[in-house]
């Protein structure tokens, strides 16, 4: 389905960093390149609010990160790493990034969701039936949900170009295996 992107678009951007961070490091033995991924998001149009939702580990050495994506005009929202007796640890924003695209909804014209996830699937109906927005996903195809594919106006997918997205040593690697 073709959308109509134009520079007058107010458009707010939730990234999954989780999400994103393993399709990358499962499919390319890579790390996302946030600024470009930022970039082809808002393709031109007026960025209002880009958030994304982060995780903090024990050991703090994502520190550099969250720093470098403030840098790049990106928000972080913070969540501390949950461990559970037994060892489990669970990393999960979700509820958060619906929560934020849902009150910011009324004054965007788009949204665009950083997300392979299909749990956003009911987020982005009501979007459209209920506010009116456009929502878009970008992600990493081969690790995207179809449902959340088949829901969106428009999805962009990182796969066609991974190189343009990935920084890191894996990204020749991931690529040469693809082909």
């Amino acid at each position: 389905m073709s959308v109509i992107k134009h520079k007058e678009q107010r458009v707010g951007v939730y990234i999954d960093t989780q999400n994103i961070y393993h399709s990358a490091k499962n499919l390319y033995q890579s790390k996302v390149n946030f600024a470009e991924v930022l970039k082809k998001a808002v393709a031109g149009r007026a960025l209002i609010r880009a958030i994304a939702y982060v995780i903090k580990t024990e050991s703090g050495e994502e520190k550099g990160f969250f720093e470098a994506l403030g840098k790049m005009g990106i928000e972080t929202k913070v969540k501390d790493l949950q461990i559970f007796a037994g060892g489990a640890k669970k990393a999960d924003w979700d509820v958060g990034m619906a929560i934020d695209a849902l009150a910011h909804a009324p004054r965007l014209d788009a949204i665009i969701l950083v997300t392979g996830d299909g749990d956003f699937v009911p987020l982005v109906q009501y979007l459209k039936i209920h506010v009116g927005c456009q929502v878009e996903a970008i992600s990493f195809g081969k690790s995207t949900s179809l449902k959340l594919r088949e829901s969106v106006d428009d999805f962009t997918d990182l796969d066609e170009d991974p190189s343009k997205y990935l920084i890191g040593r894996g990204k020749i690697a991931g690529l040469i295996r693809r082909k």
